[in-house]
C-alpha cells in the first residue's frame, strides 16, 4: 500500500541552520512494505527470510526517485535514514533544508556492496578491509579518504574523507541497488530531535519535506552506526559510539582502539570542522528540558531525581523520568519511561528514541533521566543521552 502525506504545518524545533536552501512543499509518498516481510533477527541485524512482488515493486519505484535526484528515507538496523544520490549536490542539500541540518555536518554514504568502494575512496588499508569483513553489512561506518568528484562536496563538508557504511537491513540495501547510487543518509529526522525508529517519527518530522518514506516497521539497534577512523599504524579511533562496542572492535583492530578526545569534552561545540556526525551541536534532543543525574550510589541517584521532579511539579510543569527498571519503583511523575534492565542496554538503545518522542507528545517540560554504565552498548547510550540533555548533568 502507499499514499501520500503532506505537511501539516505543526511547529518542530527548528534546526541550527534553516535557510541552507529554499524548501518547496513536497507531496511525500508512503509505501508500507511491512506486510510483505518476515524478518528473522540474527547477530548482524534483521535478515529478510521472506519477500514478493509488493516489496520488489516499491523499492524499484523509490530508487527511481532517488536516482532522479528524490530524498527517500528508508529503515536499516539502527535508525531511519533520509536519503539521496551522494554525487547530486541538489539531492544533497534537498536533504540538509528538509533536516535544517548545520551545512559543516557531514553525511554518512551508503552502499549495498563491496564493488560501490571503487571510485568512492581512494584505498582501503588492512585494518579498514579487516573491520568491514567483521561488521559489514552492520552498524559500524568507516571514515575513509575520498576519491575526487566521487561525492557532492555537501556530503563530505569541505572534508577530504567520506563516511562509509553498509547497513544490515535488506529493505536498505535492495533499495541502494535498485537506485544504483551511493545513498548519503543522516537519520531521518528534523536536526537536533529525536532520532526516529518507526516510519510515523519521519512522517512527524518531515511529511511534505521530502518525496518518500519507505515503511518497513520499527528499527532494531535503536541507535546510530559506531563511527571509527584508522589511523597509519592501524589505531582505531572512535568518533562516534554506536551499535559496534569498543570490545568488539578491539577484538579486530590489534593496534588498539581508542575514544577520540571531543567524545571527553562536553557539547563538542568548539570543534572546528566535526571528522562525523553527531561529533558537535545538540542531538537528539526532546522538546523539554532535560538533565541527567550521575552517581554510583542509585539510592542518591533516585532521591535527586525525585527532589528535582518534586521542585518542578510545584512550577506546575509536567514531568517525565527515564529510568531504568530496577529503580522504577523509586520515581513519582507525570510519566515514566522504562530503558529495561540495567543489565540489558541494548535495551536502553532500541527504547530511547521513542522515549523520547512520547515526552514531547504528552507536552513533558521537565524530564530527568538516570545515567547508566558505559561500558559495551552504555557507552552509545550515554553519549545519546548526553547530547539530548545538552551535556547537563548533576552528579551526586
Amino acid at each position: 500500500m502507499d499514499n501520500n502525506l503532506r505537511h501539516t504545518g505543526n511547529n518542530q524545533k527548528s534546526g541550527k541552520n534553516e535557510s541552507l536552501a529554499h524548501l518547496e512543499q513536497r507531496d511525500t509518498r508512503m509505501w508500507d512494505v511491512t506486510g510483505a516481510m518476515v524478518f528473522e533477527e540474527s547477530q548482524s541485524g534483521k535478515i529478510l527470510k521472506e519477500d514478493d512482488a509488493l516489496l520488489a515493486a516499491a523499492l524499484q519505484e523509490a530508487g527511481k526517485i532517488l536516482a532522479s535526484g528524490g530524498t527517500v528515507a528508508f529503515p536499516t538496523e539502527t535508525v531511519y535514514g533520509l536519503g539521496a544520490d551522494a554525487r547530486n549536490t541538489e539531492a544533497v542539500e534537498a536533504v540538509f533544508a528538509a533536516k535544517g541540518r548545520p551545512s559543516d555536518n557531514p553525511l554518512i554514504v551508503h552502499i549495498a556492496s563491496m564493488s560501490q568502494l571503487d571510485g568512492l575512496v581512494t584505498r582501503v588499508n588492512e585494518t579498514e578491509r579487516r573491520l568491514m569483513e567483521a561488521f559489514w553489512p552492520g552498524p559500524l561506518t568507516v571514515v575513509l579518504p575520498v576519491a575526487p568528484g566521487a561525492v557532492s562536496p555537501r556530503v563530505t563538508a569541505g572534508l577530504s574523507t567520506v563516511g562509509v557504511r553498509m547497513p544490515a537491513h535488506d529493505i536498505a540495501l535492495r533499495l541502494i541497488a535498485a537506485a544504483d547510487c551511493p545513498v548519503a543518509a543522516p537519520s531521518a529526522n528534523r536536526s537536533g530531535r529525536p532520532s526516529p525508529t518507526l516510519a510515523s517519527h519521519v512522517g512527524e518530522d518531515l511529511a511534505g519535506r521530502i518525496d518518500g518514506i519507505v515503511d518497513g516497521g520499527p528499527t532494531g539497534v535503536g541507535v546510530e552506526s559506531t563511527v571509527v577512523e584508522v589511523g597509519a599504524d592501524g589505531t582505531v579511533t572512535v568518533l562516534r559510539p554506536g551499535g559496534i562496542t569498543v570490545r568488539q572492535l578491539a577484538r579486530v583492530a590489534t593496534a588498539g582502539v581508542r575514544l577520540d578526545a571531543a567524545l571527553l569534552e562536553a557539547g563538542g561545540v568548539d570543534i572546528p570542522a566535526p571528522r562525523a556526525p553527531g561529533m558537535k551541536y545538540t542531538h537528539y534532543a526532546p522538546r523539554g528540558a532535560m538533565r541527567i543525574v550521575a552517581g554510583a550510589a542509585p539510592e542518591r541517584v533516585a532521591a535527586r531525581i525525585q527532589a528535582e521532579l518534586d521542585a518542578a511539579a510545584e512550577r506546575g510543569e509536567t514531568t517525565g523520568v527515564l529510568a531504568f527498571d530496577e529503580h522504577l519503583p523509586r520515581y513519582r511523575a507525570d510519566y515514566v519511561e522504562s530503558l529495561g534492565s540495567i543489565a540489558a542496554l541494548e535495551t536502553a538503545a532500541h527504547r530511547l528514541y521513542a522515549a523520547l518522542r512520547r515526552f514531547d507528545d504528552r507536552g513533558v517540560t521537565c524530564i530527568l533521566a538516570e545515567s547508566c554504565p558505559q561500558d559495551g552498548l552504555g557507552s552509545a547510550v550515554m553519549n545519546r543521552l548526553l547530547k539530548a540533555a545538552g551535556h547537563n548533568v548533576i552528579h551526586v
